[in-house]
């Protein structure tokens, strides 16, 4: 989804272009590099899903691993340094240049940065538990006790009691 904003806009449209770029429409090249970018943005993604779908069995293990650190390390920097620098700018540390004008350097500070460095963020997280699986490839979804574990800490409630009795796993009743 985050790459459908960047065809939107390598197709010609215009709904928060101007939160990127005063002038996106009038760069040189700029519609290919829109084009390559939400490919980009797409790979991204399909390499996110790889880490824990079956499918990726069929990346090496190695390369998987090193493109998903890779990824995040990325992000992490193309989201981070700018925040530092326009957060510089919005506070009058170094001055924004006119091509970079207040709003603008808001948007990007307080919009887009932040969406960088999240999924910087967010690809080094499973990055690491990737790397650290025993078997990556097979995914499991939660077990009924960490669903109901976390269920109590949400609503306070006590955990149930899952011995078992007669071949049935019996609740327990809380009386008071």
């Amino acid at each position: 989804m985050f790459g459908a904003i960047s065809f939107y806009w390598a197709a010609g449209g215009r709904v928060g272009a101007d939160t990127i770029s005063a002038e996106v429409t009038r760069l040189p090249g700029i519609v290919l590099v829109l084009w390559i970018v939400g490919f980009a943005k797409v790979v991204a993604a399909l390499l996110a899903l790889a880490l824990v779908r079956d499918w990726g069995r069929a990346i090496p293990r190695r390369l998987l691993l090193i493109s998903a650190w890779a990824t995040g390390a990325g992000l992490i920097l193309y989201g981070a340094v700018p925040i530092a620098v326009r957060g510089l700018m919005a506070i009058g540390v170094i001055d924004t240049p006119a091509s970079m004008h207040g709003t603008l350097a808001r948007w990007h500070l307080l919009l887009w940065d932040p969406w960088w460095l999240l999924g910087g963020l967010l690809f080094a997280t499973a990055a690491w538990h990737y790397g650290r699986a025993r078997n990556p490839r097979s995914y499991s979804a939660p077990s009924r006790a960490s669903v109901d574990a976390a269920q109590c800490v949400v609503t306070g409630a006590r955990p149930p009691d899952r011995r078992r009795r007669g071949g049935r796993a019996r609740t327990a009743r809380r009386i008071g």
